[in-house]
């Protein structure tokens, strides 16, 4: 089986320049825990719940800690994304994609046209785990 057989296809997408407030938006309403960042077509990033921790509300003592609560939901995606995303190609066998989530400690790996780095969808461990479910 290969990556392609596997993954999410026409994943949903968030620009560099999207705020952090959008982009946390997006992943809440959806349930999505990794949100590629994508510009021109080619992916430029990857946003995951991780990154958005900063996001959880403090206590709010003052107006201060609240402006600067404020001002960190406008923050672009691409201060926080992380840019040298482990992709993976289409064609790649889906054992060669477990091996890669493991190694790279992510849950979730971009697939990219390696001729292009156009962004073709996403395999998340659970594509993995639902694809060997109905091979099984």
């Amino acid at each position: 089986m290969h990556v392609r057989d596997a993954m999410s296809d026409n994943p949903l997408v968030v620009r560099p320049e999207a705020s952090l407030g959008d982009a946390a938006e997006i992943m809440l309403e959806r349930g999505f825990r990794h949100l590629p960042v994508v510009e021109g077509g080619a992916l430029v990033g990857m946003l995951s719940d991780r990154d958005l921790r900063s996001l959880i509300a403090p206590r709010l003592a003052d107006a201060e800690a609240l402006d600067a609560l404020r001002a960190r939901y406008e923050t672009p995606v691409s201060e926080v994304m992380v840019p040298d995303v482990e992709a993976i190609d289409p064609e790649s066998s889906l054992g060669e994609a477990i091996d890669r989530l493991l190694e790279a400690k992510v849950g979730a790996l971009p697939v990219v046209d390696p001729g292009t780095g156009e962004l073709l969808g996403i395999l998340s461990y659970v594509d993995v785990l639902r694809a060997l479910r109905e091979e099984g």
